[in-house]
């Protein structure tokens, strides 16, 4: 299977070029740096894979939640790249859900068969979700939240993985195993089989981001209120 993958929803870039059983990655830093970044990187991986956009059999791309420009940033990239390929035909896109692929990273790298998926989402809030991996393929256990972070509620057995716990600490479920994992390009080529098998592969105007929370910004006073909570 030829797909080329990349997320872009955290501070870090992540780029994954899979041609049959071959891999070439890319990682770097993501925010404002990757927009100066993103197409050189993804056309360097292609160049080494000997692929061209024409023989890609989908896009996979990190939908969200995440950062907003970010987000935008991965679904223009996508929708830009599908619509141009095969003379004007297209190649399918295949969009992603970006803590789905935090859980996958976390069972990659550590094992992780439960896991209490967390990205931080700033504004003193993190996303998050749960994951169990069941037969072979990951099962979600709760719809997506958004919240303070401590409000997010490991059961016993289950590990939360992401990015959030060195932003806040002890305030992030305090019993429970944490480890590290993001969203990597890689995670999204070995969630993108089953995906693709299950029909998510969709046209390429369905390149759009998943947020969780409406508002992007917070007002002055509202940022007064969080630097004192007793005023």
């Amino acid at each position: 299977m030829n797909l080329l993958a990349f997320d872009s929803s955290t501070d870090t870039l992540s780029i994954a070029v899979q041609h049959g059983d071959g891999v070439w990655q890319h990682t770097g830093p993501g925010g404002a740096q990757a927009s100066v970044a993103f197409i050189p990187a993804l056309r360097r991986l292609m160049a080494q894979a000997q692929l061209s956009f024409d023989t890609l059999d989908a896009i996979v791309f990190g939908r969200g939640p995440g950062a907003f420009t970010g987000l935008r940033t991965a679904c223009a990239v996508a929708q830009g790249l599908a619509f141009g390929a095969r003379g004007g035909l297209g190649v399918p896109v295949l969009p992603v859900d970006t803590l789905l692929a935090v859980a996958e990273q976390a069972r990659a790298q550590h094992g992780c068969t439960r896991v209490v998926a967390v990205l931080d989402a700033r504004m003193d809030e993190v996303y998050h979700a749960r994951f169990e991996w069941l037969q072979g393929c990951w099962r979600a256990d709760a719809d997506f939240g958004l919240g303070a972070p401590q409000s997010v509620q490991a059961p016993a057995g289950w590990t939360v993985a992401g990015n959030a716990r060195a932003h806040y600490g002890e305030r992030l479920a305090p019993g429970a195993e944490h480890v590290s994992a993001l969203p990597t390009a890689a995670a999204l080529l070995r969630l993108a089989p089953a995906l693709i098998a299950a029909g998510g592969t969709q046209h390429a105007s369905a390149a759009l981001p998943r947020y969780i929370r409406d508002k992007v910004a917070q007002t002055t006073a509202e940022r007064a209120a969080s630097r004192n909570p007793s005023a």
